[in-house]
């Protein structure tokens, strides 16, 4: 049975600009991997409506779930909620389960709820709430899609509290074979290797450590025998052309 496939969209001028490290997109990548979501693509938007829209409704209807971070914020540039509601058309208002949440968490913090904290309870109609364990304010879900804030700390909560709900495929084994020669050396044996597994995904990466040369064979799919056959066929080929074990 094929993997669930999925994508993610990132919303924010501070990713785009440089003042804000990215690193929702690699939490939500290895979580992904553990329960067989298949992420196959990553767009990152400026807080502009035209282009969130425009993403999120062709990711939607691409993959399987599309997973968003950013924008859902009490402040004027959080625009990401009202954009989710124009483009699978739909109204946004208040909604109450929402605002429920949020009066009992900022009561609990002696704070009102102000209109600004109360724009976190505008929700699409028809969406279902994410729980936010960490700062109450939920996100949402609506279509395929899964809105979440873009606060690392909030996005990982509202993304492990989400993956209970999908459905998932078979977890992805990822293995690394280290070898100290050039990429070169091995390029035309790796591809012709490479062609008798089209079940794998494999790449190349080459580094240098102490000024010699080195490649990282990173082997990925959803069987762990098939990934060991592939390293011990890839082992003897390059043993056989060299003369010698270079692994």
């Amino acid at each position: 049975m094929k993997n669930p496939s999925a994508s993610m969209l990132v919303i924010g001028d501070e990713i785009l600009s440089g003042r804000t490290r990215e690193s929702n997109m690699h939490f939500l990548a290895i979580e992904l991997s553990k329960v067989g979501i298949d992420l196959k693509e990553i767009r990152i938007v400026k807080d502009y409506r035209p282009a969130i829209i425009s993403a999120v409704r062709k990711l939607s209807t691409s993959f399987d779930y599309v997973f968003t971070s950013g924008g859902i914020g009490p402040t004027h540039d959080d625009i990401t909620s009202e954009c989710m509601a124009e483009a699978f058309n739909c109204k946004i208002d208040i909604n109450i389960d929402a605002k429920k949440i949020l009066e009992e968490y900022y009561l609990g913090l002696g704070k009102d709820l102000n209109s600004a904290r109360l724009r976190m309870a505008r929700i699409p109609e028809g969406a279902k709430l994410i729980k936010n364990s960490v700062s109450a304010a939920p996100g949402f879900s609506i279509e395929n899609v899964h809105v979440m804030a873009g606060v690392p700390k909030i996005f990982q909560a509202m993304v492990l509290s989400i993956l209970k709900t999908l459905k998932r495929g078979r977890p992805n084994i990822s293995k690394t074979l280290k070898l100290l020669l050039a990429e070169g050396d091995i390029a035309d044996l790796l591809k012709k290797t490479v062609a008798d597994y089209p079940n794998l995904s494999i790449g190349s990466y080459p580094f240098v450590k102490s000024g010699k040369y080195g490649v990282d064979i990173v082997i990925n799919g959803d069987s762990s025998e098939l990934i060991d056959q592939f390293i011990s066929t890839l082992e003897s080929k390059i043993k056989k052309l060299k003369g010698e074990d270079l692994t």
